[in-house]
């Protein structure tokens, strides 16, 4: 292993930072950081119709969201094209790649006859050994990479193990277009050296490309990267992902309330595992973190379980720091808005007594702002379905004589609320639900909510009393 370790995330900025490109970011991170290395970050932009400024933004975005972070200036791939092109000149001036003339036609022709005789190469190797004063006029050429016609070429990776390719069918592959720009395989192979990257840790989907970068690394004498090549993410019924499984930018899981640990910590199991453990903090993911240890199947999202670990992270997490998590989540949630607009400490006070019961039900941030929407709904309460069932004429009329008994709680705290509406159901000659269940309608405009005596405490006497004389017949 080399003595400092260097992995790079490599996102083409062509849409957001999707679950698997996190996960893939997660890995690098994780392995670097366990071994006292960096990670470096690089926006391939080389695809200049489609790489936009907003998905550069979204990919760093979402990784600050996740807390990942990367060491040095973000590099920026398509400003280092003179370097690529310097690259493909020395291959050139080398007798490692060649101009090559054909034509749009000639390699229609190409194509077809590799066709017709079921061959996985589709370049014949046209102008690899011919004399460039023999090019047709008009034909602005490429420059081709002139990779070995025979033996074999073979990477020992991390993950999927020993894995070769016949060099009979892999073919001379263009590595500087006819307008000069570079392609992406001479283009990843430069940056990643230049870069110092002892180790490439991507997605499976590039174990091709692993054959054509290392031929062109062995033809530079460059010493070739560490390879992981991780297995994608499925549905959970083992399909390609897609947007109804999951297949959503980091940003979408932010706007449904999960937490960034929870989120790093499933990622993380989704293809690697350590030992039985489901749960691990951000130091156990860095001590433990390695890559033989990651599975050579497609892994399974399950957003059942994503909801059950992300329930498992708000109950671990104090009542401050899921305040302060709720704050922050606001601007990107859909129902934060009018929570955002009412934040008074008054409020925060309420959120935070309020928490200990509130965290308990939520398996996300957004349950969690809606379950305390009863904390700043503006009078008279607007009742759900249900909760204006519970209140019929007889118990509106419970509701009032309530009022006034509880006007005489001093001072006034869950027990003492809880005292008084116990006694008030004995003398009334009723069952404590007959009081309870309306009273939360009353006070929450909802048929469940934190315990009503917790509710009545947090609320306050003078809004508990008047969101009550709102109901009362």
């Amino acid at each position: 292993m080399p003595d400092h370790i260097v992995t790079r995330f490599a996102p083409s900025p062509t849409g957001f930072l999707h679950i698997g490109g996190a996960r893939t970011a997660l890995f690098n991170w994780l392995y670097a950081r366990g071994r006292g290395g960096k990670m470096l970050l690089r926006i391939e932009d080389t695809d200049r119709e489609r790489s936009t400024q907003a998905a550069i933004d979204a990919i760093l975005d979402g990784l600050s969201w996740l807390g990942i972070d990367w060491d040095g200036e973000t590099i920026y791939q398509f400003a280092r094209s003179a370097r690529h092109r310097e690259v493909a000149e020395q291959l050139l001036a080398g007798g490692k790649a060649y101009y090559c003339y054909a034509s749009p036609d000639d390699l229609a022709d190409m194509r077809e006859a590799a066709r017709r005789e079921g061959k996985s190469k589709l370049y014949n190797g046209l102008w690899r050994d011919r004399d460039p004063k023999e090019a047709p006029p008009g034909i602005k050429p490429v420059i081709r990479f002139k990779a070995p016609l025979a033996g074999e070429t073979a990477i020992d990776d991390q993950v999927q193990g020993r894995v070769t390719w016949l060099n009979e069918n892999l073919d001379d592959l263009v590595i500087l277009r006819s307008d000069g720009t570079p392609t992406y395989n001479l283009a990843v192979v430069v940056d990643d050296h230049d870069m110092g990257v002892t180790h490439v840790i991507r997605g499976d989907d590039h174990l091709t490309n692993a054959a054509r970068q290392t031929q062109i690394y062995q033809a530079l004498g460059w010493p070739v990267p560490n390879m992981a090549h991780i297995p994608l993410i499925h549905a959970p019924d083992g399909s390609k992902m897609s947007k109804r499984h999951g297949a959503l930018g980091v940003d979408a899981y932010r706007a449904m309330g999960y937490l960034p640990a929870a989120m790093r910590n499933y990622l993380v199991r989704l293809g690697w595992s350590h030992g039985d453990q489901e749960i691990f903090s951000t130091e156990e993911l860095i001590a433990a973190f390695d890559l033989p240890q990651i599975g050579r199947s497609p892994a399974r999202f399950d957003m059942a379980k994503l909801d059950n670990l992300n329930g498992h992270y708000i109950r671990g997490s104090s009542d401050a720091d899921l305040l302060a998590a709720v704050k922050r989540v606001l601007p990107h949630v859909a129902n934060g808005t009018e929570l955002a607009a009412k934040l008074t400490p008054d409020l925060e006070a309420k959120l935070l007594a309020a928490m200990p019961s509130l965290k308990e039900r939520a398996k996300t941030l957004v349950e969690l702002i809606d379950a305390a929407k009863f904390l700043y709904a503006g009078r008279p309460l607007v009742l759900d379905d249900r909760a204006a069932a519970l209140l019929s004429t007889e118990a509106r009329g419970l509701m009032g004589k309530l009022q006034s008994r509880l006007a005489a709680v001093e001072p006034w705290s869950a027990a003492a609320t809880e005292a008084a509406v116990r006694t008030f159901a004995e003398t009334e000659g009723v069952k404590l639900g007959a009081v309870a269940q309306p009273l939360r309608a009353a006070l929450t405009g909802r048929t469940t909510s934190p315990g009503i005596f917790e509710v009545l405490a947090v609320l306050g006497k003078s809004e508990s009393l008047a969101r009550l004389g709102d109901q009362a017949g």
